[in-house]
């Protein structure tokens, strides 16, 4: 079994935010993090679940992903996502960008959630904790494309 932890982070909410996976598979572990110049941390967990789904390159091993996030962990397993997916709307769901891409890698793996209380002494969680909020405050933060198109709509509209 391949796991997965996961956080994200925004220093602001919105702002500038970050994310922080490690994949362990026996002995092997990968850290991956990313920054990003405006967004949430909704965004942030999710795309940490996302980002860290994608780099597996064994698709028929069992993922199970850890995370504090209760957004991310109860949309899948109280199934809220698939509903969201079947109705005519969800193109105005907050991060539906990021809730299809996720869709597209979970049918693709075998991925089980494990939720987990944050800032409670959990080593890997902490770590991913430090990557999401170093690359949230570091150099060389990117555009999270989806958050800004959002936040552009919104402006236009006021």
């Amino acid at each position: 079994m391949i796991h997965l932890f996961t956080d994200g982070s925004a220093r602001g909410n919105p702002g500038p935010g970050g994310y922080g996976a490690i994949l362990r598979f026996g002995p092997h572990e990968k850290e991956l993090t990313q920054g990003f110049r405006r967004t949430t941390n909704n965004r942030m967990e999710l795309l940490a679940v996302i980002v860290g789904l994608e780099a597996v390159n064994r698709p028929e091993l069992p993922i199970r992903v850890v995370s504090d996030s209760k957004y991310v962990v109860d949309a899948v397993e109280k199934k809220w996502v698939f509903g969201w997916e079947k109705k005519p709307d969800f193109g105005k769901k907050a991060n539906e960008d990021l809730w299809r891409r996720f869709l597209k890698i979970y049918r693709q793996r075998k991925v089980s959630f494990h939720w987990i209380k944050g800032h409670a002494g959990h080593a890997e969680n902490e770590r991913c904790d430090v990557l999401a909020v170093q690359s949230a405050l570091g150099k060389g933060l990117v555009v999270d494309e989806g958050y800004e198109a959002i936040a552009a709509k919104a402006t236009l509209l006021l």
